[in-house]
């Protein structure tokens, strides 16, 4: 595993209980964009007939149960042990693995939807593209990926330090040209002013898998 994996790990077993404190029992009340996002993604979802959705780095699991509740079939997979521990104790009747996100336990052209809430931001610029290809690989046909992240107006990825482990902000167009070269096809986006210090933009971007992609086989999910 590369160094930065292991650091983002231990960083994040270190502060499950007040992640999940600051996060997880808020339940997006005071984020109304985040929220459309989430429920504009479920939709579509539904609508391509094929219901199940990671949603990789999950965290302490509130993202996965929003899902569950909006009519998907989600499961949640996260590289913190600990927070897969405290996912399955806040919410059992769900499912929560360990896995890398540039590694899915899940085959190829499996799922509707692949949701991935600010959980890329801790990857290194030049990993970056083998990761959103991971993603693109296990969605079907018409499957839709949610990649939430932090953007800058510059031109360049912009490296700052994460109150947990250091983290890069992204320029949207970046982001769009990396999809596109992943085999998705970016179709919506949202960008709107910064709910901390930091003074990035919040970004969230929708990307499809081409309809006439090449179908990898009968869809199932890797045990």
């Amino acid at each position: 595993m590369p160094q930065h994996q292991d650091e983002t790990r231990t960083a994040y077993d270190g502060v499950v209980e007040l992640y999940a404190s600051l996060f997880a029992d808020r339940r997006l009340e005071a984020q109304p964009f985040t929220r459309n996002m989430i429920a504009t993604f479920a939709e579509l979802v539904r609508g391509t007939g094929n219901p199940r959705v990671a949603d990789v780095g999950c965290g302490p699991g509130h993202l996965t149960a929003l899902l569950h509740d909006l009519g998907v079939d989600a499961f949640g997979l996260d590289l913190s042990p600990g927070m897969v521990a405290h996912a399955r104790r806040a919410h059992p009747a769900l499912r929560f693995d360990e896995a890398r996100m540039e590694a899915l336990p899940v085959a190829d052209g499996a799922l509707g939807g692949v949701l991935a809430h600010y959980s890329t931001i801790h990857t290194p610029p030049d990993e970056l593209p083998a990761l959103l290809a991971e993603q693109a690989r296990v969605l079907a046909p018409g499957g839709l990926l949610l990649v939430s992240f932090f953007a800058t107006d510059g031109p360049d990825p912009v490296r700052f330090d994460h109150k947990v482990t250091p983290a890069y902000s992204w320029p949207s167009d970046r982001i769009a040209e990396l999809l596109a070269a992943a085999g998705l096809a970016p179709f919506a986006r949202l960008l709107h002013d910064p709910a901390s210090e930091r003074g990035f933009l919040d970004a969230h971007m929708l990307a499809r898998r081409p309809w006439d992609a090449p179908d990898e086989g009968t869809p199932k999910l890797a045990r």
